[in-house]
């Protein structure tokens, strides 16, 4: 909240105070949007997360600047629906990649549609500005309560010590009715650890003590996980001792000291003898300080592999929808551009359609309702103000209020609907133009009309391509973990790297599927039974860390482990023998 309002508002203020309020406006329209992106987590995490779709935004500023300058209503239309289709497949690939196709949109249009003296660069410069500064923001201020060793890793800090928590919240939840929800809740926090250790690097040598102890923390903690993982498959509720370890680890990394004495679990099985190895490597680890220990990057999608998830099943039904909402957005606006009601802000139709027709964003038919009753809630709430406040004077403070509501709005679509509609209706009147809230509403419920038509009709291909290749992804890697278990590979480290992607990818199928399955029925049932999938999947990769474990123990496998792993294997389809079982003992 503080970032917030230390950004839109200040830069507008500058913008107006200097006699440059257009580039003022829209540095503070990217400061807003950056503050939409701006979550929790590491600060390194966050350059990639905020800078990204900046720069998106500004690419697709530029081009929508130079193209609505020259050219007439139907190339117009014609260029910005292809760059429809290109931002919808790109935004397939992944959540920074979905916001960055969002802000190219938005660029595009508000460069088309706005009008101003600047030309494209100059726009495109005062865009990044103004990202740039919630970034710098980002980066330079401290969290509050923060303050254990190097504030600047605060972030990093907190996602390993959940790490600890989570493992310990499993261990105290096995053989009870929480423990699936335990795990995933484990899952969800090692994938938040790891991508706050994989930001890009700021620094050109090997980083601080404190960045190699986090790193070294954050393995201690795979081994603990697995063998969490191997107690929940066994069912076989453990001793409260057993979770205590972890917790001290927890407390340990948020206070930056050592842990200890660590009370060591029952070492009655293979799981609990694993859980206790795993504890006195994570002591050794703590007291080690720096540890050599080897550098856990996180998943990084390489060029190949983003350009399949573009071009694959679900980046053609991204791309198609969001091209048909966004050209026919764009087309309906050209058309009505000069019509009383209208007014000059036509722009703001295909930017909404942008925003509401993003398949990864949530149910299509919640996000309308969302974004109707928000924008309406929003403009009634602005029309007082508008004719009370000082101009400019007291629409800046507002811009500056919002800005800190921004933060706390995200966490619901029509809150945050609300906020950004008064902020952005703040916006139209200190750049000079007459009170918008009419004109507001009509864009916007014109908009939910064309996204929730457009949204449900047929398209080309089979539907549900998301899903399929976010289930493909979970297979492939469940493949490729089983593979390396049975294959009597010592590469532990390597063991838990595709551990770690076999979760996360089963991870993401499952919001996938979740997501897909809140949509109406004209949508959800293109993905029945995939959930179905999902289980056998998750059936098999937690098969899979207890025959590790199990393997590093005793050396062969227990009937329970071949029959469990056999079951699965046949449910999901695997041909004969592509999986060799070993024989199980006794």
């Amino acid at each position: 909240m503080t970032r917030g309002a230390l950004a839109a508002g200040p830069l507008l203020l500058a913008g107006v105070g200097t006699g440059h309020t257009a580039p003022g406006v829209l540095a503070a329209i990217a400061a807003m949007l950056a503050g939409i992106n701006d979550r929790p987590g590491s600060r390194r995490a966050s350059v990639e997360r905020l800078g990204v779709p900046a720069l998106a935004g500004a690419l697709g500023l530029l081009a929508g600047t130079y193209a609505g300058r020259d050219l007439a209503a139907v190339p117009l239309t014609l260029v910005l629906t292809l760059l429809g289709l290109v931002a919808g497949s790109i935004s397939a690939v992944g959540a920074v990649a979905s916001a960055a196709g969002t802000q190219l949109l938005v660029g595009a249009a508000i460069g088309a549609g706005m009008p101003a003296a600047e030309s494209g660069w100059q726009r495109a410069f005062a865009f990044l500005a103004g990202a740039g500064w919630l970034l710098v923001l980002r980066l330079a201020l401290p969290t509050p309560g923060s303050f254990a060793g190097d504030f600047r890793f605060d972030g990093e800090r907190t996602a390993v010590a959940e790490v600890y928590d989570a493992v310990a919240a499993l261990l105290d939840a096995v053989g009870g009715e929480h423990a699936t929800a335990r795990r995933a809740a484990l899952t969800a926090a090692l994938d938040h650890a790891q991508d706050a250790l994989a930001g890009p690097r700021l620094r050109r040598y090997a980083g601080s003590a404190t960045e190699r102890r986090l790193h070294a923390q954050f393995a201690a903690a795979l081994p603990l996980a697995e063998a969490a993982t191997a107690l929940f498959w066994s069912g076989k509720p453990v001793s409260a001792r057993a979770s205590e370890g972890p917790r001290r680890l927890a407390a340990a990394v948020r206070g930056n000291t050592g842990p200890g004495p660590l009370p060591a679990p029952h070492r009655s099985d293979a799981a609990l003898r694993a859980l206790d190895e795993a504890l006195l490597r994570a002591a050794d680890a703590f007291d080690r300080g720096e540890g050599a220990a080897r550098r856990l990057v996180g998943r990084r999608p390489s060029a190949r592999n983003a350009l399949r998830a573009a071009i694959g099943s679900g980046g053609r039904e991204y791309g198609w929808r969001v091209c048909l909402c966004f050209g026919a957005g764009t087309a309906i606006a050209q058309a009505l551009h000069h019509t009383r009601w209208h007014g000059q802000h036509w722009y703001w139709l295909p930017a909404t359609a942008a925003f509401l027709v993003k398949p990864d964003l949530g149910p299509l038919a919640s996000r309308v309702l969302c974004r109707a009753a928000g924008t309406v809630l929003g403009a009634l709430v602005f029309a007082g103000p508008a004719a009370l406040l000082p101009r400019p004077a007291g629409l800046i403070a507002l811009v500056a209020v919002c800005g800190a509501l921004v933060p706390v709005a995200t966490r619901h679509f029509a809150a945050q609907t609300t906020v950004v509609t008064v902020l952005v209706l703040a916006l139209v009147m200190v750049g000079g133009e007459p009170q918008a809230c009419v004109s507001r509403i009509s864009e916007t419920l014109l908009a939910c009309a064309l996204v929730l038509i457009t949204g449900h009709l047929p398209m080309p291909g089979k539907r549900g391509g998301r899903v399929r290749a976010r289930l493909a992804a979970a297979g492939r890697a469940a493949h490729a973990y089983l593979v390396h278990v049975l294959g009597e590979y010592d590469d532990r480290a390597e063991r838990w790297a595709l551990r770690r992607e076999a979760y996360r990818t089963l991870a993401e199928a499952r919001t996938a599927i979740a997501l897909a399955a809140a949509e109406l029925p004209a949508l959800a049932r293109h993905t029945a039974g995939a959930d179905a999938v999902a289980d056998v999947l998750e059936r098999l990769v937690d098969t899979t860390t207890a025959c590790a474990v199990h393997l590093d123990d005793m050396g062969r496998l227990t009937p329970r482990h071949v029959r469990q792993l056999r079951s699965s294997l046949d449910e999901l389809g695997f041909p004969e023998g592509e999986v060799p079982l070993p024989a199980a003992a006794g």
